[in-house]
């Protein structure tokens, strides 16, 4: 039986920095270093402090309040 080999390429944690505060990740959190730093990310999602930008239109219930403001 042959092996196949993924074409992503493994990224041994000891190199993936933490994105909120550039230390090392741990396997517990990754790619965070700990679970204060996954937090303080997921409070920068839902406080709107990170956004992906849309090239759609609007939906209908925006279009609609924005008209009788």
């Amino acid at each position: 039986m042959s092996e196949q080999k993924d074409s992503a390429e493994v990224i041994p944690l000891t190199r993936v920095k933490c994105p909120v505060c550039q230390k090392r990740a741990t396997v517990d959190f990754k790619p965070f270093c700990s679970k204060r730093c996954a937090d303080v990310d997921l409070g920068k999602w839902l406080n709107g402090t990170y956004a992906i930008t849309s090239q759609d239109e609007p939906d209908f219930d925006e279009q609609h309040s924005e008209e009788t403001d």
